[in-house]
Formats: C-alpha cells, structure tokens, sequence
C-alpha cells in the first residue's frame, strides 16, 4: 500500500544552502518511523513537481527561500494559499508550482489538496559546495528539530 502523505525535501544539494531540504531529508527520515509517510527529494518545480506528488493526499515540501528581511536559519511555514510564488517551486522554463497545480486539477489527476511548504532562510544558492555556509552548518541542530516538530505538528 503507498503512503498517503509525502515529505519532499527541495533544491540542489550542490549549491550549498540551497541543499537544506535534501540534508534534513535525509537527517528527519530515519526518525519518523510511520508507514502512512513516505520520504523523498526533487530538483524540479511547476509541471514536473505534479508527477512526483501525484497520488498523494498530503505533500510537506521542506525547501530554501532568501527574502529581503529574513535571518539565516529562520523558519517559515506556508499553506499554498498564503503566497503566490516561492522562490524553488518554480522556474524560467516552466509553469509556476500554483499554475501547475490548477492544471492538474482540471485534468483531474489525484493531486494532494493538503500541501504544506516548510521554508529554511538561507545565504547562499549560486556557489557550487555539498556543504552549508558556516552560518546555517551552526545552527542546524535548531533547525533539523524546529522543522522535526513542525512535520510532527502536520501529521498529527
């Protein structure tokens, strides 16, 4: 039987910071021992995010976002209809992740209608590195238990 709620852990895990949603995938897994949840990573946005959570009732993506004013390290938590856009569900090449969505709904494929976004604040997304830049490596330990008691909160 599938899971019917999906964690997605978001970006490029090559260009530093960008790469928190897959570091905490990969960290937050192991802990969440529930077979009714199903843990993965993806680099893409718009039209292609609708295959990887198609089929699911419940989405948490966990993903980057720089804002003007935001501290790195600081914790966001959305619900599609408080944004228009975020900064990795989308792309140039592509439909934005809500523009997606409603396609996908008038083609009445199985999207979730639960989607929860946990965003982390970060430095840097442009300089090629697997590591986190010193600032957001030190206060990972928060972070990694912040968004570890946020899905717990979503999931009841």
């Amino acid at each position: 039987m599938k899971a019917s709620t999906l964690v997605l852990g978001m970006g490029n895990d090559i260009l530093m910071d960008d790469g928190i949603g897959h570091r905490l995938l990969h960290d937050l897994a192991p802990i969440f021992e529930n077979p009714d949840l199903q843990f993965d990573v993806a680099c893409c946005g718009g039209l292609e995010i609708m295959e990887v959570i198609k089929g699911f009732d419940k989405v948490l993506f966990i993903d980057a976002i720089r804002t003007k004013n935001g501290k790195p390290g600081d914790i966001y938590y959305f619900k599609p209809s408080d944004f228009q856009e975020t900064l990795h569900l989308s792309s140039l090449h592509d439909v934005g992740f809500l523009t997606a969505l409603r396609l996908g709904n008038s083609l009445n494929l199985h999207l979730p209608t639960d989607l929860h976004i946990i965003a982390i604040e970060i430095i840097e997304d442009m300089e090629f590195s697997e590591e986190l830049t010193p600032e957001l490596q030190e206060k990972y330990p928060k972070i990694k238990k912040e968004v570890a008691d946020l899905i717990e909160r979503i999931i009841g």
